[in-house]
Parts: C-alpha cells; structure tokens; sequence
C-alpha cells in the first residue's frame, strides 16, 4: 500500500469522531461558517506523522501537495487551514476533549485485544519550555510563566515534565499528565493511576515504576486498587514487604526474580517516549502554558494510537508500533 493510501486509513479512523471536534462550534446563525474542524485536526495529525516543523510549513505544503489537501478535507477552491485557524482550533477543543478523544481510541484497541493492561509501567519524560529564564527569578519562565526549572537527566532545565502510564504490552499510552518540572512524580501518580484504571476497566493486575514513585501512600492507593506494585525502594526508605527490589547506581534491580522480570517491564515506557520524541515531534513544540503544552502531548499521543488502530484494521497487528510505515 502507498504511503498516502496508508496515512489516509489513519485518517479515516478520524472520522466518527466529527461530532467530539464540533462541540465548541456553533451550527449555524449569522457570520461567517468555521472551516472544517474534523479537517483541522486531520491536519494536525499529519503534521505529526510527517515531521512538520511548523504549523507556517504545514500550511505551505497544504497548498503544494494535492493529495494532502484531499487527504485534509480541503475542496479545491478553498484555501489550506491558516496557522492562526490551527491555533484558535487547539484552543477550542482544549485537552479535556483532547482526552475524551484518547479515551476512545484505548477502547477501540482494548476491545481489539491490541491493548492487553495486565501490567502498566508509569515514567515522566522532560519537555523542554519554548522560553528562556526570568531574569528576576531564575527558577520559572520569563515569556511562559507557568514552565519551572526542573530535572532533565543530568542537569537541570526549564520546562515541563510529561507523565505516562503505558501498556506494558503494546507500548502504547493509556494515560497521560502535564506538570511543571520541578513538580515529583508521587504528586501526579494517583491521578495517572486512576485514569489508567478507568480506560483499562480495572484489568491491571501490576504497576511497574522507578524508585521516584516509591512512598507508603502511594503503594497503598495502587494495592486498594487490586494491583500489585512493583517498585524498588531507594536508599533512604525502610521496605515494608517481605520481597522487594532495590536499584544500584548502575540501574541494575536487585531483589527476587519474579520481581526483577516484573520490573523490566519498564523498558517498554522508555521505548514508547522514545518514539513519541524521534517519530511524532514530541519535542518540537512553540507553545507556552501548561494546557496548550498538554494539548501538544495529546495530539502526538492520539497520532500514536492512530497508527496503531490502522495496523489492526489492515490486519497486521504486528505493526502496532510502526509509526514510520505511515511518513
């Protein structure tokens, strides 16, 4: 199959979704009709997919490529969907129904067996905020007030800090969170953690994090939930189990090894991070604030579940993760 005929499967799983992407527009009455949004967030999609640097380039190659233009629900007297249409659009639909959307999709590959959700592995990942310093206070943003400095590896950077609860089987998204970056990880898990049990329909039978999500509190919401958690604990925390695990300086868990097969699970939101930052142009973003940053997040997630749902739909579920079968 051609790689447009691909990428136009992908954007046809769009299309009962017409009626969530209307919500925020009017029908009809006086003034000028809105431009198409189910086209808009086609659009956005193939942005995504083909590592369109900008919304100005998106627009540019909507007028080049005819069959984008066709693919985007753009007639051929109609001008490509503005930049300044783009951004009102993402403002609009907002990550709420961003969400619902996501929601959607984990339920369409849950219910095709795509999505398995016995084990889910939690991680945040660093995003960079398109700002540099206040120069009065050096520790948040100067024209994106709402970015913090935080942890970013082995140094410390202005952003914001990503956080996902993924399939341990697919390696696909399930939930997802946006937080300043100087916000820990224990402050976010809960929320994550019911978010994942709600579009799972409370099928997960383990939870696997690093040493950054270990506390009594936490491990206690995730064991009320049913849910095994497979957690190592640092240094500084006495274990309360009989079996646990603990990681050395060298990444390498220590403990008993049904618990260290559990905990190697881990790799796979790794991998899922990598592909949404090499493959979906997770990073490449000129957004500022924490909606419009979650928004991005959304979108490059949803481009990922689309991939997915069209690798089942052309029957070949061995494709799930084979985003670049579609650029």
């Amino acid at each position: 199959m051609e790689v447009n005929g691909r990428l136009g499967v992908v954007l046809a799983c769009l299309d009962d979704l017409e009626a969530v992407v209307w919500e925020p527009y009017r029908h009809g009455g006086a003034g000028r009709p809105p431009r198409n949004p189910l086209g808009i967030l086609k659009a956005l999609v193939v942005k995504r997919v083909r590592n369109i640097p900008s919304d100005r380039e998106l627009y540019r190659r909507l007028w080049s490529d005819p069959e984008l233009r066709e693919l985007c629900d753009i007639e051929d007297y109609e001008k490509p969907y503005h930049p300044s249409q783009l951004t009102r659009f993402r403002k609009r639909l907002g990550p709420e129904r961003l969400e619902r959307i996501m929601d959607g999709l984990v339920g369409k590959l849950r219910d095709a067996g795509a999505v398995k959700g016995d084990i889910v592995v939690c991680d945040a990942t660093f995003i960079k905020a398109y700002s540099k310093r206040d120069p009065k206070d050096d520790s948040r943003g100067y024209s994106d007030r709402e970015a913090r400095v935080g942890r970013a590896g082995k140094t410390y950077q202005l952003g914001y800090k990503l956080h996902l609860a993924v399939d341990a089987h697919s390696e696909l998204p399930l939930a997802v969170a946006a937080a300043p970056a100087n916000e820990n990880e224990k402050k976010h898990a809960p929320k994550l953690l019911e978010k994942a049990v709600k579009a799972l329909n409370g099928r997960i039978n383990v939870l696997v994090a690093d040493p950054q999500y270990s506390s009594r509190r936490l491990r206690k919401n995730i064991s009320n939930h049913g849910i095994k958690p497979v957690i190592p604990y640092p240094t500084n925390q006495k274990p309360v189990e009989e079996e646990y695990l603990r990681v050395d300086k060298s990444f390498r868990a220590h403990g008993p090894e049904r618990l260290k097969r559990l905990y190697a699970h881990k790799a796979s939101v790794e991998r899922t991070i990598s592909r949404l930052k090499q493959h979906l142009s997770l990073e490449n973003h000129r957004v500022r604030g924490l909606r419009k940053i979650l928004t991005h997040a959304l979108l490059c997630i949803i481009t990922m579940l689309l991939s997915a749902l069209t690798a089942i739909k052309l029957g070949k579920p061995e494709q799930i993760r084979a985003i670049t079968k579609l650029a």
